[in-house]
């Protein structure tokens, strides 16, 4: 495919890159501007300028040294990765025209360069803007509807319910038909959020006492579905309280991820565990095309049915704006999925 006649591409750009692995507590000083060439694209291969790039809080992990999570860590002195959002500007593959929107993990830059398999053409009529292609729903999707089975009749507490998973946990579960949907947050504006705007049925702040009994008060005959995002006491409160044949789906340990010490080792009460036979299932979100495929389909339909709505954040203000984006999203200041509009046009 020829390259002529294509908007004009800078010679060079910003991205961002870790200056040193994380222990610890995230600071601007984990981060790094620099500018970097953008190479023309060799046979076979794009330039795409970043329109958004996502946020979440698994990138934290991703920082530290010794991550265990099943996908590339984020290493010091290179770029930080992730998902992003973005325009072909140059292309020598006929796979991939100027002006196609595009899906990768090219990370915190301005533009990329790179083979053109490794972008995924989006359709721009399917949602109403290119960030909703940027959503956690493929995690939330899969653990609530393959992983927790949630589904006609149950009770589902979803913790962490006001980020950027939980907060279309919880429709998701009201999607495929449970008759109560509960989430705790940390703060009364969050737990107003999630009752108010995005259709739960009862939350609770986790400050305002102890879980297990907020829980057990909204939930006297026990929940038969977990969506855990945190870990620590909200994960034993949900085996104290479960039903029988509860099933738990293990997405997150905020409360060691942040608060650190015991809370990422939440004590599992074995008794309770096997007479009540519960299935405790934890997961990765690392997805298959099928995974996400399933998740868009279903967006996509509960949007037109209005439905569902998309919690989000778009941060203004280009890639500068993202490290601190990062830090704030670490400390509870964003609400649902969280992006930064990298483009300036």
């Amino acid at each position: 495919m020829s390259t002529r006649n294509v908007p004009e591409v800078p010679g060079t750009a910003h991205e961002v890159r870790l200056t040193r692995q994380l222990e610890g507590e995230l600071t601007l000083g984990h981060f790094a501007v620099v500018e970097t060439p953008v190479p023309r694209p060799g046979a076979g291969e794009v330039v795409v300028r970043t329109d958004y790039l996502s946020l979440a809080a698994a990138y934290a992990d991703l920082m530290r040294p010794g991550c265990q999570l099943p996908v590339p860590p984020f290493l010091a002195g290179e770029r930080i990765g992730g998902g992003t959002v973005g325009t072909v500007v140059r292309s020598a593959d006929d796979r991939l025209a100027v002006g196609d929107l595009v899906q990768s993990m090219s990370g915190w830059s301005e533009y990329s360069t790179g083979p053109a398999e490794v972008y995924v053409k989006l359709r721009a009529d399917l949602f109403p803007s290119p960030v909703h292609y940027l959503s956690q729903g493929p995690t939330a999707y899969y653990g609530m509807a393959d992983i927790a089975r949630a589904g006609e009749g149950d009770v589902v507490f979803v913790s962490g319910a006001a980020g950027g998973v939980g907060s279309l946990a919880g429709q998701i579960a009201k999607c495929r038909g449970a008759a109560q949907v509960i989430g705790s947050a940390g703060s009364k504006e969050k737990v107003d959020y999630l009752v108010d705007e995005l259709g739960y049925d009862a939350a609770f702040d986790y400050h305002d006492g102890p879980v297990v009994d907020q829980l057990r008060e909204l939930a006297p005959d026990g929940i038969d579905v977990f969506f855990d995002n945190v870990g620590g006491e909200q994960f034993e409160a949900a085996v104290k309280v479960a039903a029988p044949h509860a099933r738990f789906a293990l997405c997150g340990a905020l409360a060691g991820q942040i608060g650190g010490g015991a809370a990422g080792h939440p004590r599992l009460d074995l008794m309770r565990a096997i007479t009540r036979h519960l299935e405790i299932r934890p997961f990765a979100c690392y997805h298959s095309p099928e995974q996400i495929g399933a998740w868009y389909q279903h967006f996509g339909q509960w949007l037109g049915e209005g439905r569902f709505v998309f919690p989000h954040t778009t941060v203004q203000g280009g890639l500068a704006q993202a490290p601190e984006a990062m830090i704030a999203l670490l400390n509870g200041r964003h609400r649902g999925n969280v992006a930064v509009r990298v483009a300036s046009d």
